[in-house]
């Protein structure tokens, strides 16, 4: 059985990544991008359905774990009756081929190691064939997929059709070193010899400490800012730049239902906080190469424009199930890839919009070219902005008029006024003016409750949303405004032990089926949400709630600092796919926003020169 979700720790290579848990398991590797099939696939599953155990003879947990500074290599430490050992996982930046290091060394005292290697390729469906090649690799094949794990020093290695076993020793100052590798099984006997496990070790060290030294956040959160960044870091496919959601898929919100999906890929909604995130805390080369991912991405017809698309701009997403895996803790169905790619949601345009201007006020340059994707895009906005769609959520209900979606073609239009007066677009500036009075007109009369003092989620409806928070960080309204205090106020109703839900029914539940999204089931407190909430408190002058807020949020991050989508307070567990971008992104955010407040700089800057974290608000 799998571990829990806040059980496992992330290793990567910037092209994919593994997660491995607390008992010494990998239970989830993709290989070789984000995207492609796991040949590891235990967390969806069992055993058989693909991992790699190393640890001590009994199988124990580890009490004490932790990445090394400020890195992605992972440290598990076992204190066992005959000794002490750690066991050190990581994967080396990508030369051709994606490689998973273990080097077990000895602390103290003697101990007993065992480990269980059994690769299953195509999402743990496909047992491999498996041989010796030499006196301590073992080859695995089966179809377009081989593995090589070579074993440095000698141990006792037994093969068998589901893969290897191993038992070795280790004292004090012994280290013994695995490599695995994958690559296409047509190149398995040309691909040349496997990295040194010690050298990969010291390259990837020195990386990520560079890396890391970047960070411009030097407040009282900087560990857990360092940490989330990192960790959107690893998220970054680096062919491209783009950023999936989170490594894994098909992790519950709501352990043992059907609300499981597929997060390997990349969502245009995350694009501008994330871009944000990356230029405050000095990383201009990610945010660049973001912001390029996005507009590759986006060419062409502005009425294909996709919610989602794969690491490489890939439109096709198609998603279907595996019925040969029991899912995590029984949830099914277990879903590969996203229906989400063929939605409609209009709010994507405003992301784009938003990006393309925080881009351009945080130093990134824009091609002249994009003149024209800025008209069609806008030419499209006029015209669909008054129809239904699925939402910033996702929804698997019917379509509805979403005051969020309605907000971001306001911030589309608000957008592409800004752009204009540098872009050579001024000619078309009253009629995106027009526009964009339109929408504002339209949201204060059809989406704000007058009876209730809020802002709801969709046109005719009373249920609240959490995306409400962002009225005032986007623009819309200022935060003085008193339908965005009284709104900050009213969205307690989604608190959730002191944490936020994404929205609330609205409506009476129909047979068990949420009335909005149209699933069964219930889901946990939605962490960026609770952040969002985070931010409209400071901005609405209650810095003190906003701290508290903060923390609460940190307290559940797992012991290694990793974050998923949600979190039940209830059964205290995370829930959804893990680590989650959109939850580690809004810890950055948070963080600039409550430093600014510290240091006092929100009160000196003005909107003109505020950083592009905090949207500008419209004249």
């Amino acid at each position: 059985m799998a571990g829990k979700i806040e059980d496992y720790a992330l290793i990567g290579d910037l092209e994919t990544a593994a997660l491995v848990g607390r008992d010494g398991a990998i239970d989830w590797l993709c290989v070789p991008r984000f995207d492609s099939p796991a040949c590891l696939a235990a967390l969806l599953g069992t055993a058989h359905n693909g991992q790699w155990w190393m640890g001590p003879a009994g199988r124990p947990l580890s009490r004490r774990r932790g990445y090394r500074g400020d890195t992605l290599v992972l440290d598990t430490v076992w204190e066992t009756a005959g000794g002490a050992v750690r066991l050190t996982d990581f994967m080396p930046p990508r030369r051709r081929f994606p490689c998973v290091v273990r080097i077990v060394e000895g602390i103290s005292g003697h101990v007993e190691m065992r480990g269980e290697f059994g690769p299953r390729f195509d999402h743990g469906r496909v047992a491999p064939r498996n041989w010796t090649a030499g006196d301590r690799v073992l080859r695995s094949v089966a179809g377009p997929d081989a593995t090589s794990l070579v074993c440095e020093q000698p141990v006792d290695m037994s093969v068998t059709d589901t893969g290897a076993s191993f038992r070795f020793s280790v004292s004090a100052g012994q280290r013994v070193g695995f490599v695995l590798r994958w690559t296409p099984s047509h190149l398995v006997d040309t691909a040349g010899p496997v990295p040194d496990a010690r050298s990969a070790l010291a390259e990837t060290l020195d990386f990520w400490r560079t890396w890391s030294a970047k960070c411009r956040y030097r407040g009282p959160a900087r560990q857990a800012v360092v940490r989330s960044l990192i960790t959107l870091k690893a998220l970054t496919y680096a062919p491209t730049g783009g950023i999936v959601a989170a490594a894994t898929c098909s992790l519950p919100e709501c352990p043992g239902g059907e609300r499981n999906w597929d997060y390997r890929f990349c969502w245009l909604r995350d694009s501008a906080f994330t871009l944000s995130c990356l230029m405050r805390s000095g990383y201009q080369e990610e945010a660049t190469a973001w912001n390029e991912w996005l507009i590759r991405t986006i060419a062409g017809e502005p009425s294909d424009l996709q919610p989602v698309y794969g690491v490489c701009g890939e439109r096709r997403l198609g998603e279907t199930s595996a019925p040969w895996l029991t899912g995590y803790e029984g949830s099914l169905p277990v879903r590969i890839g996203n229906a989400a790619a063929g939605q409609v949601q209009l709010d994507v345009y405003g992301e784009v919009m938003n990006t393309l201007y925080s881009a351009l006020r945080s130093g990134v340059p824009l091609d002249a070219r994009l003149r024209s994707l800025i008209v069609s895009f806008m030419d499209h906005v006029e015209k669909r902005w008054r129809e239904p769609d699925e939402g910033l959520w996702e929804v698997r209900g019917p379509q509805r008029h979403f005051v969020h979606s309605k907000v971001m073609s306001w911030v589309a239009a608000d957008r592409a006024l800004r752009l204009a007066r540098v872009m050579g677009l001024r000619s078309r500036e009253p009629r995106w003016r027009r526009l964009r009075e339109n929408i504002r007109r339209e949201v204060c009369d059809r989406g704000w409750d007058a009876e209730q003092r809020s802002f709801v989620q969709c046109y005719g409806s009373r249920g609240l949303d959490a995306s409400a928070l962002l009225l005032p960080k986007l623009g819309f309204l200022p935060p003085g405004d008193r339908r965005v205090r009284d709104t900050v106020e009213a969205v307690r109703r989604l608190d959730h032990d002191g944490f936020l839900r994404r929205y609330e029914d609205g409506d009476a539940r129909t047979g068990g089926v949420h009335a909005v999204d149209g699933l069964p089931g219930e889901e946990g407190a939605f962490l960026a949400c609770s952040l969002w909430y985070a931010d409209a408190l400071s901005l609405t002058g209650r810095g003190d709630e906003a701290r508290a807020v903060f923390e609460r949020v940190l307290s559940v991050r797992n012991d290694v600092g990793l974050l998923s989508e949600e979190w039940d307070p209830v059964t205290r567990r995370q829930l959804g796919n893990t680590p989650q971008a959109f939850s580690h992104v809004a810890v950055v955010n948070t963080a600039f926003v409550l430093d600014d407040i510290r240091t006092g700089v929100r009160g000196r800057r003005s909107a003109r020169t505020a950083c592009s974290s905090r949207m500008p608000v419209s004249p």
